[in-house]
């Protein structure tokens, strides 16, 4: 038997996996239908997603949309379906484009998602009205062996940490790896084509739609208006390009089942970083009580933004991870320094104007030199007001353009030497010695 006939056999899901799902799809469905006959609500409903096309892992979870008359209020649909959701599934209050019920139901995670019952994509009154058109193109064109091809798409996109458009991946949604994998033909055709794809790769499945910027472009086959892939970020992509290549070189079950990596000892992160000549800098954040998604797209904008304040005042940034914990989240900067010289030259005005009069006044008693001309200019030397990294942040985090809803004012800064001594040693073994996953 093949690798992937293996992995197949291993991560399709069991007659009695399958029958166990359908049972509690067909009450929860039935459940939800007679919550709206019984409130007279006119609206239909319907399975979306991996279980609805059959493409479905283990560990399945259920996308239940409820399908309202197009006149029908969108506030209204949305509280309808919230309050539902509440009284059915325990549900709470997610986004994700617009607002649905997140919540659990014999054990299977549920999303119970409002959308408008229309006839064609091109009269779409909601972001999700597209999501029933895809799983009816998706089981168009797939059968039992093309289901098969796909969970091995998925499983391996998982296994190498590309899987999933939520902004802590910025990977391949399911949506995505089935189109994709039916568009070349399956797993392999897809590999194939893959190992290929840069930044600028366009996709076309059915129809070419406008322009867009995006590293991959994969335009939506029941929508040529979207970009199935706007999500997929460019180091995701370059990811999978080096997976692409790396398997069909040697192919590994470690591609789809990675070992876990045991994290460096203290000594060892210490003498990476010396090696490299690179000096470590932690921040601390408390996590503010907001839903995951919008909380994983505020911790990536904390860390470009302290970032670029870290460039932009000579602390050069060489790489950096993060973690979203439960009641904080951390972010840890690998510098190519961390101090600075204790003055820094300072421009003043051309020489040859009135006002340069004023500078040399104020400067004659400059303890770190008198002016002096250079290029037709007036400079001096003056103290830094950030000679280290810490002290930076320290002041500057609050302007930095950070995340909406993090507080500056909860942060908390590490040192190298406290970094090395505190921050968990998963997160510097990924940023000081950094592999893929199939090569642990």
């Amino acid at each position: 038997m093949s690798l992937e006939a293996e992995i197949i056999e291993r991560i399709r899901p069991s007659k009695e996996e399958f029958d166990k799902v359908k049972s509690s799809a067909d009450k929860l469905m039935t459940m939800v239908n007679d919550y709206l006959k019984t409130n007279g609500i006119e609206a239909k409903t319907c399975f979306v997603g991996s279980f609805a096309k059959g493409t479905f892992l283990t560990n399945n979870d259920l996308d239940l949309f409820v399908k309202f008359p197009m006149d029908f209020p969108e506030r209204d649909m949305e509280e309808i379906c919230l309050k539902m959701g509440e009284e059915l599934i325990d549900g709470e209050r997610a986004y994700a484009e617009h607002p649905y019920s997140s919540g659990k139901f014999e054990g299977l995670d549920v999303d119970l998602v409002p959308c408008y019952d229309i006839d064609s994509t091109e009269h779409l009154m909601t972001p999700v009205d597209r999501s029933p058109f895809h799983t009816k193109y998706v089981l168009s064109k797939v059968d039992d062996a093309m289901c098969d091809q796909i969970r091995l798409t998925k499983r391996f996109m998982k296994g190498i940490g590309t899987y999933g458009a939520e902004p802590d991946v910025r990977g391949f949604s399911g949506y995505l790896c089935e189109i994709l994998t039916i568009k070349f033909g399956g797993f392999r055709g897809l590999i194939e084509q893959g190992r290929n794809w840069d930044t600028g790769t366009v996709i076309v499945i059915e129809e070419k739609g406008p322009d867009f910027s995006d590293p991959l472009v994969v335009y939506d086959p029941v929508d040529r208006r979207r970009n199935v892939a706007s999500a997929v970020h460019e180091d995701t992509l370059r990811m999978f390009r080096v997976a692409c290549n790396a398997y069909l070189k040697s192919p590994s079950v470690k591609f789809f089942f990675p070992n876990k990596r045991e994290p460096l000892s203290r000594d060892e992160l210490r003498t990476k970083a010396d090696e490299k000549g690179l000096r470590l800098l932690t921040a601390v954040f408390d996590r503010p009580d907001i839903i995951l998604e919008n909380m994983q797209a505020q911790v990536w904008k904390t860390e470009y933004a302290l970032a670029k304040k870290l460039n932009l005042n000579g602390f050069i940034t060489d790489s950096a991870v993060h973690r979203l914990d439960e009641k904080d989240f951390t972010i840890v900067f690998a510098l190519k320094n961390d101090t600075l010289p204790k003055v820094e030259k300072h421009m003043g005005p051309p020489v040859n104007i009135a006002s340069s009069k004023l500078f040399l006044e104020r400067w004659k008693d400059n303890p770190y030199g008198e002016p002096f001309q250079e290029n037709g200019r007036w400079y001096i030397m003056s103290e830094r007001m950030f000679p280290d990294a810490v002290s930076l942040l320290t002041k500057g985090t609050a302007s930095a353009g950070i995340g909406r809803d993090v507080d500056p004012d909860s942060q908390r800064l590490y040192n190298h030497q406290l970094s090395l001594e505190g921050t968990d040693q998963s997160l510097l073994t990924d940023l000081l010695d950094p592999i893929p996953p199939w090569e642990v």
